[in-house]
């Protein structure tokens, strides 16, 4: 644990247990004070209230009302909440409260240092918070700011030293920044860890320490997550001061307006319940959750040939066909987006009406976030999930960290739909095309003769096995040589001469 100088200590074991205690203790407003229900019932500026009011945000979802006058008042929060109940306008509206008093409107990158930095996981997280948090700002002379992996440094850099208030980045392009000092971090004075717990499944965790040994120890803390794992909680002793665990729900919990279904398939009949499942249920479009980067370019293949449109993102593809194929998902030209885990978080798209899991998250935190795409602002959704025998120890993880036992169900498959190929009609479609014949004129193709008329004019003579000529003459009994072709030049002399078969075998040259 980092004390006050700056200097690591360890706690003893009795202490470390108090401090975890200490957090899990939730600690809200106190009781006799309403909670606020509309954010005109905040003390927010004016040109912040008037932002959210272009937004069309009028009353409060529960984490807001509850962390915003925390925020307001400067404590370190740990923040609980499902996906989808607005936690980034529960970290971003106090925060430029309490940046606007230093807010200026001058052009020299002097007065814009960073002041507020916001670490994301992904850079689909990360985009979605800027995109929020300039949306707040639009008002304000406040600067924000974006950077992360997978672009061009130059433009990033250009912006950075222009001046910039606010910045929301991913840990590792922020240290791409450090490293190459394009900005400077002395005079943060809030710092904001959204969706922690993905930050250190994916291996963040040294660069987490190595982004917060660039900052000063007096700050204010956030870290918001719809999961709070125990390694979060021992990232939060130690580098939250006395944080206050904001929780609006279960720990875990999914959102009530979300239907969860859990269908038990074989493993062959996964693609055709997904077909026929997309089909029957009104679902105009849908995320299909996979495991795996290749297994994502695979069922995006499929669903295309089933007449399904689909397209894929994951890790694998750069960040401009990332935001391209996002981009066209939210225009409806996509029926089903295929994405891994990259997708689970900060995707924010209105009214997704459900989402899939092809395959069972090996992470049930995973799962939470994954259905946590769907059913947000209050908005009803489905969340279907394809398990097989061999997710049954998944499944069981799901459901007791939910809390909930799902009912399976069964999908009738529909077989006199897609006939399979006899052998023959495979036989025959892997046969190359015979040439059509022409008419004796050579004008117009004639169609090719039946099967059984060619086999009718097969000749018998290739039918009939080899027979050798008994009057043929052996090529080695010849005793003249070929003559040579009329204006051939002869070999060379220092070639020497091919030895006959008979010399081979024991015989004499010939003299």
């Amino acid at each position: 644990m980092r004390s006050r100088n700056g200097r690591t200590r360890r706690n003893p074991p009795l202490f470390a247990a108090l401090n975890i205690a200490r957090m899990n203790t939730t600690t809200p407003p106190n009781d006799d004070t309403a909670l606020p229900e509309r954010f005109s019932d905040l003390a927010l500026d004016a040109r912040i209230l008037r932002a959210v009011s272009d937004m069309g945000y009028e009353k409060l979802t529960p984490i807001q009302a509850k962390a915003i006058p925390l925020l307001l008042d400067g404590r370190d929060i740990m923040g609980a909440a499902q996906t989808g109940t607005g936690k980034t306008a529960a970290f971003s509206l106090p925060i430029l409260q309490q940046l606007m008093p230093l807010a200026s409107t001058s052009v020299s990158p002097a007065r814009h240092p960073v002041r507020a930095l916001m670490l994301a996981p992904t850079r689909e997280l990360a985009d979605q918070v800027y995109t929020n948090l300039k949306a707040y700002a639009k008002h304000t002379p406040l600067r924000c700011a974006c950077v992360f992996g997978g672009m061009d440094m130059n433009p990033q850099k250009a912006e950075l030293r222009t001046g910039v208030d606010l910045l929301v980045a991913t840990p590792g392009r922020l240290l791409d920044h450090l490293e190459a000092k394009t900005v400077n971090l002395s005079q943060v004075q809030f710092v904001v860890l959204d969706e922690a717990d993905r930050m250190l499944d994916i291996g963040f965790l040294p660069d987490l320490q190595r982004i917060l040994g660039y900052l000063p120890k007096q700050r204010t803390t956030l870290l918001f997550s719809a999961t709070f794992s125990p390694e979060i909680k021992r990232l939060a002793q130690s580098y939250l001061q006395n944080p206050l665990l904001v929780e609006v729900a279960r720990p875990n919990a999914t959102a009530t307006n979300v239907e969860q279904r859990v269908y038990q398939v074989d493993e062959d009949d996964k693609r055709a319940t997904l077909v026929q499942l997309l089909r029957d249920n009104p679902l105009p479009q849908v995320i299909v959750f996979v495991n795996s980067r290749l297994g994502a370019g695979r069922l995006t293949r499929a669903l295309e040939r089933d007449g399904i449109k689909a397209s894929a993102m994951h890790g694998d593809k750069s960040q401009a066909e990332r935001l391209t194929t996002l981009e066209a998902f939210k225009r409806g030209e996509i029926q089903a987006l295929v994405a891994t885990d990259v997708a689970a978080r900060g995707l924010d798209i209105a009214e997704l009406p459900g989402v899939v899991n092809y395959d069972v998250p090996f992470n049930a935190e995973d799962y939470v976030h994954r259905i946590g795409r769907t059913g947000r602002a209050g908005a009803s959704g489905l969340a279907i999930t394809l398990a097989t025998t061999r997710d049954a120890r998944a499944l069981a993880d799901i459901e007791k960290l939910i809390k909930r036992q799902f009912e399976k169900q069964t999908v009738s498959l529909e077989r006199a739909s897609r006939p399979r190929r006899d052998a023959d009609e495979t036989r025959e479609r892997r046969m190359p095309r015979e040439p059509r014949a022409m008419t004796a004129e050579g004008q117009t193709p004639a169609p090719a003769a039946p099967r059984a008329a060619r086999s009718s004019r097969h000749d018998p003579w290739f039918d009939k096995p080899y027979e050798a000529d008994p009057n043929a003459q052996p090529p080695w009994d010849a005793t003249s040589p070929m003559p040579a072709a009329s204006g051939v030049r002869s070999a060379s002399p220092s070639i020497r001469p091919r030895r006959k078969i008979a010399a081979l075998l024991g015989g004499h040259e010939p003299k």
